[in-house]
């Protein structure tokens, strides 16, 4: 991922462009490409979760204190009575 990202930036590159403003661009690029994958890891899992029937997935409304803050899908996750009473055997 990293070679790509380099490969990428330095192909729209100005020419004559300072290299430590293509290497902060580098770095930026990389950070935003990580962030990105992880979310969309732990989207993957929680679904897979609610899927198995250990979490139940809830919108704006089913609790009191969760706005739908910039109009986006925020989610609430809540685990199952059987979930919860597995692990208060532990």
């Amino acid at each position: 991922m990293i070679e790509a990202v380099r490969g990428e930036v330095l192909g729209k590159a100005q020419h004559g462009a300072e290299p430590a403003e293509l290497e902060r661009e580098c770095e930026a690029q990389i950070k935003e490409r990580i962030i990105r994958s992880g979310r969309t890891s732990v989207s993957r899992a929680v679904s897979d979760l609610v899927k198995a029937g250990l979490l139940r997935r809830h919108y704006q409304g089913y609790r009191v204190d969760h706005p739908n803050r910039g109009a986006g899908r925020e989610a609430v996750y809540t685990i199952t009575a059987e979930v919860r009473r597995t692990l208060r055997r532990h």
